[in-house]
């Protein structure tokens, strides 16, 4: 047996079944044998792609937008350009070499990535030698000062509780024991659960609504840091306006697979839901923009001028890959629709560029 199965399957023995979302933390961040403590797992040769590592002008245009919202706020002098979930340094190296020619803004920008695997924090010194990168594990730890933060295919990799509606309330979603003492799915005794109150209005019994309190905890504390310092974060993730429905799903080798097959071997994720974190930043105080399909805030930005400028200097298999890059990044049949921006930026300014409120 794996060496966490094992370590789970004991757990489980001994305490009983454990929510979806100990599981989900379990085998995405344990210390040893965590999916994303030990691995690099983006590319050809790990489990997915992400919008960085299919095409630079995904990284150029989230840059430019953010140092755009940095003028209209003033330019200020001292300020912190951050990532959560950097993957390989590929979004952030983007944004520096695109943001490289906007006067004053790398003199004003301390970088900062918010990471907790070893192995990505290896690849991101890499790909950002060039630069004075620090490192923290959670957003808790951003220094009192304008921030300017992006968010690819962060959120989505949170655990996240499942409950399904009953007729007495609501079953959460457990990892307990089967039969031959395999990991099983299971549900909890149905009973009232005081924080989908407000979904009663619009569920009904059978269906499934999934809740990330650390992505909501993390949005809260991205808004209050905006609402006292200033600055503008763009979140990029899949989902929708409000979850409905069992999202939760895990991707090994560019494949779906069984989530509890192999524990620490996949990547675990499920659908953001936008509008529970935009109001966790508007409680603390922020302000967010319309939650817009990724295909639409790209275009805005001028993804289309930018990709008929680039191949203008490409020819063959090369030019086919750009043209099937900037497909794949706004059409909605592929990553336009399904992918959402959004923005958490200051109440006395407007949104960054290609977001409206």
């Amino acid at each position: 047996m794996d060496a966490l199965k094992g370590q789970l399957v004991r757990r489980i023995r001994s305490i009983g079944p454990m929510p979806l979302s100990e599981y989900m933390a379990a085998c995405l961040t344990h210390p040893e044998h965590g999916y994303y403590t030990g691995r690099d797992p983006l590319g050809a040769r790990g489990d997915f792609t992400t919008a960085p590592e299919i095409s630079q002008m995904f990284g150029e245009l989230l840059g430019l937008s953010l140092a755009q919202a940095w003028i209209e706020a003033g330019a200020p002098a001292a300020v912190t350009l951050a990532e959560a979930g950097p993957g390989r340094g590929t979004l952030m190296a983007d944004i520096l070499r695109a943001t490289r020619g906007v006067p004053g803004f790398h003199a004003a920008v301390t970088i900062l990535l918010i990471e907790v695997s070893p192995t990505l924090r290896a690849v991101q010194a890499k790909a950002l030698s060039d630069y004075d990168v620090t490192c923290a594990e959670g957003i808790e730890a951003l220094p009192e000062r304008p921030l300017y933060l992006v968010a690819n295919e962060y959120f989505d990799a949170l655990p996240i509780r499942q409950f399904r509606r009953e007729k007495t309330g609501w079953s959460e979603r457990m990892v307990g024991l089967g039969p031959q003492g395999e990991l099983a799915f299971g549900w909890s005794p149905a009973a009232p659960v005081g924080l989908l109150v407000p979904r009663e209005a619009d569920t009904e019994q059978g269906d499934i609504v999934e809740v990330n309190l650390q992505g909501e905890a993390d949005a809260e504390r991205i808004g209050r840091h905006i609402a006292a310092h200033g600055g503008a974060a763009l979140i990029v993730d899949y989902g929708d306006d409000r979850s409905l429905g069992d999202t939760f799903q895990a991707v090994r080798a560019h494949g779906f697979a069984d989530p509890l097959d192999a524990p620490g071997a996949a990547d675990l994720t499920a659908h953001v839901d936008f509008g529970a974190l935009a109001r966790a930043a508007m409680s603390a105080g922020a302000a967010v923009s319309a939650i817009t399909p990724q295909g639409v805030f790209l275009e805005r930005l001028g993804i289309t001028e930018r990709a008929r400028a680039i191949a203008r200097g490409l020819g063959g298999p090369a030019l086919d890959a750009h043209i099937a890059a900037h497909r794949r990044l706004t059409h909605p049949q592929e990553m336009g629709h399904l992918f959402k921006a959004m923005s958490i930026h200051s109440t006395t300014g407007a949104p960054p560029p290609g977001l409206e409120t």
